[in-house]
């Protein structure tokens, strides 16, 4: 699970970067809230977990620019902030938040409820990508090119989800480095370009799209 901590907190911050990683998961940290949402757009996440209280761009501000933009919008955010009042958590929920903790609170129920948020996140999400002829199930793990079965290996799987996912955008070697690495894992230097270059082979030698210098890109 991948997992932005915007925060501007340095200590709490930092407490949370290190306990988020030493459960297996794999955290990003974010100071601003602006920072946050650069980050939120680029990068593929599978929760965020938003302080309200921040500097220039204020929590309830950046939940509203993550639920207006497309690549954002079902990106599950839990806010963890002192604002304890009821009204408060009623109207954050309500613009979009969807989960809300007081601190200080317990690290193990903040993980659980991270858990849970995604999961239903998931479970909401349809489960086939596609672009042109070809099609991924992602719970069968199945993909199709012209409606017959090709057979790819698990980091083809998922370098492919995330392409189908930003179809139309280019997504960055970096972006897919963290897709096919968990937490404190050793990158291998041209994994990516290898996967890439497989993907083509099975796939069609024009589906997958390099753009020099920036990243890779699948177009509809």
């Amino acid at each position: 699970m991948r997992v932005l901590i915007v925060e501007d907190d340095p200590m709490l911050g930092s407490a949370l970067n290190r306990g988020i990683g030493q459960a297996g998961y794999s955290p990003t940290l974010a100071a601003s809230g602006e920072s946050g949402l650069e980050l939120a757009r680029d990068k593929p996440f599978d929760v965020v977990i938003l302080d309200m209280n921040l500097p220039k761009m204020s929590g309830a501000e950046l939940l509203k620019a993550l639920r207006s933009e497309p690549q954002t919008q079902n990106l599950p955010v839990v806010v963890l902030t002192a604002m304890d009042a009821t009204a408060q958590k009623v109207k954050t929920l309500d613009s979009g938040a969807d989960d809300y903790m007081i601190k200080p609170f317990d690290f193990d129920e903040l993980l659980a409820r991270l858990r849970s948020v995604a999961r239903r996140t998931q479970a909401n999400t349809s489960g086939i990508l596609q672009c042109g002829d070809i099609e991924l199930d992602l719970d069968a793990k199945v993909v199709r090119k012209g409606g017959v079965v090709n057979v790819l290996t698990a980091k083809e799987l998922k370098v492919l989800a995330l392409l189908l996912e930003r179809k139309n955008k280019i997504v960055s070697k970096s972006q897919i480095e963290t897709q096919l690495y968990g937490y404190d894992e050793e990158i291998e230097s041209n994994t990516v370009e290898v996967t890439i270059y497989s993907l083509r082979k099975k796939l069609g030698k024009d589906f997958v799209q390099t753009v020099r210098g920036v990243g890779y890109l699948v177009k509809q």
